[in-house]
């Protein structure tokens, strides 16, 4: 009995190795556990509703269910009449959208990492997250001036010296953060500095670097741009028509009101909305003509010779199909055949933007990125599938499309000193005599 009573004391007491290692665990007077609760999300907000007050009066004898597919109608064709606006003043202030958009978004996300783990009290933190936007800017944009704009700054001595030291610029600015971050670790917020450190970057990656693949998409010719966005638009709003008319079956668990009804009737009609929109752009040169920039007016144009992609052709259609349909040829623009696979793409693999974006909420328990369009959330949810979207179509250009530019190259060449000009011009000259496009002269021989 003695001895029971004397291990039931000993027992709630920890062993030596245990305190130890309790010890250890703590880091600057701060446990494990202590920090891990620290960057515990925050509970779910109470959901307000976003929607006008004129609005709600006009819808309020409808059900949620029908409130809520009028509001977002209603919304959709407004975002739709905006989207042909900013389409018709030009390249110049499409771009200058793609950056607001690209600001919001960043904004969006910053602020859900700012109020999710409680970074209050971190210094410095909003000031850096937006130092390093626009460290990270400046060097895609630096790259892109240099690019397209490339007889301008040859042009422009102060231009010329950003041009040739852009690299080493932009790493300074960013070293100068990475420095002012180290600067402002205090002692008792490490971990959740480092976690906030990690979320900037990662929103960086996935916001910027997209955002500025839409401006290349946008610079090989308007359609690369409007065509793409515009098949995620269309499998948006069909698969939300399909779901809400005929949706039974559930698709993923991470989106519930996600069907295949809708997944499959929003692939079938984006397929044909893109060959439809594809044939009626690809007529005109200001939609097929890459964008570019005009040193004596000072202005972009997009007046070109189009290219085979952009005429009409021939082809044979499939004994199949043709007796079926009855015709044996038919007469199409190539560019729309590319445009099957990019719908495809925007049905099928687009959604998994909205998926991940789903995931992002559900983990954070949030219900949307923000309360800026009524019924949609914040611009990042209706911009989630736009950014995978875009990386395909500068993949798929850069793959497919596009070839070596002359332009570039001669650009390039005049920029070389006069003795290495003239080992290019003799190395060339020697390559195609060799190839017999050339004949030799008796002085070269």
């Amino acid at each position: 009995m003695t001895e029971l009573r004397q291990r039931a004391v000993r027992e709630p007491d920890a062993p030596p190795e245990d305190k130890e290692s309790e010890s250890e665990a703590k880091v600057d007077g701060e446990t494990a556990s202590d920090s891990e609760s620290r960057a515990e999300p925050a509970p779910p907000p109470t959901s307000v509703d976003d929607t006008p007050e004129v609005l709600n009066r006009a819808l309020s004898n409808l059900s949620s269910r029908w409130k809520n597919w009028w509001v977002r109608g209603i919304l959709s064709l407004a975002m739709i009449a905006f989207f042909f606006i900013i389409i018709y003043l030009g390249p110049m202030v499409l771009m200058m959208i793609v950056m607001c958009v690209q600001i919001k978004c960043f904004h969006e996300i910053i602020t859900i990492g700012y109020n999710v783990y409680h970074s209050y009290d971190l210094p410095w933190f909003r000031t850096l997250s937006w130092y390093f936007l626009l460290c990270v800017n400046y060097f895609f944009y630096g790259e892109t001036v240099t690019d397209y704009f490339f007889t301008l700054v040859q042009r422009e001595e102060p231009l010329r010296i950003l041009s040739k030291y852009h690299r080493f610029i932009s790493f300074t600015l960013y070293l100068t953060g990475f420095c002012m971050f180290v600067l402002s670790l205090v002692k008792k917020h490490y971990r959740l500095q480092f976690y906030m450190f990690g979320w900037t970057h990662v929103t960086l990656l996935i916001v910027v670097t997209q955002s500025h693949l839409v401006i290349h998409n946008l610079f090989e010719g308007m359609i690369w741009f409007i065509v793409p966005i515009s098949c995620v638009i269309c499998n948006d709003i069909m698969a939300y028509m399909f779901g809400f008319f005929f949706g039974r079956t559930p698709l993923i668990k991470l989106s519930p009101k996600k069907t295949w009804e809708g997944f499959i009737g929003g692939f079938f009609a984006t397929v044909v909305f893109g060959l439809l929109l594809s044939y009626v752009m690809s007529g005109y040169r200001c939609f097929v003509c890459p964008v570019e920039y005009n040193n004596d007016t000072n202005s972009f144009t997009v007046d070109c010779e189009p290219s085979d992609l952009f005429r009409l052709q021939e082809y044979n259609i499939p004994g199949v199909i043709q007796s079926v349909i009855g015709w044996k040829t038919v007469r199409m623009y190539p560019f729309q055949i590319h445009s099957i696979a990019l719908s495809t793409f925007a049905s099928l693999i687009g959604p998994f933007g909205g998926f991940f974006a789903s995931g992002f909420k559900r983990a954070f328990k949030i219900k949307d990125f923000a309360n800026t369009i009524p019924g949609h959330g914040g611009i990042m949810d209706r911009f989630d599938c736009q950014y995978l979207m875009a990386t395909f179509v500068n993949v798929y250009i850069a793959s497919f499309i596009r070839g070596p530019n002359p332009s570039k190259l001669i650009q390039q060449f005049l920029t070389l000193r006069p003795d290495q000009q003239l080992h290019i011009f003799n190395t060339l000259k020697s390559h195609l005599t060799d190839k017999g496009i050339l004949t030799a002269t008796t002085e070269d021989e």
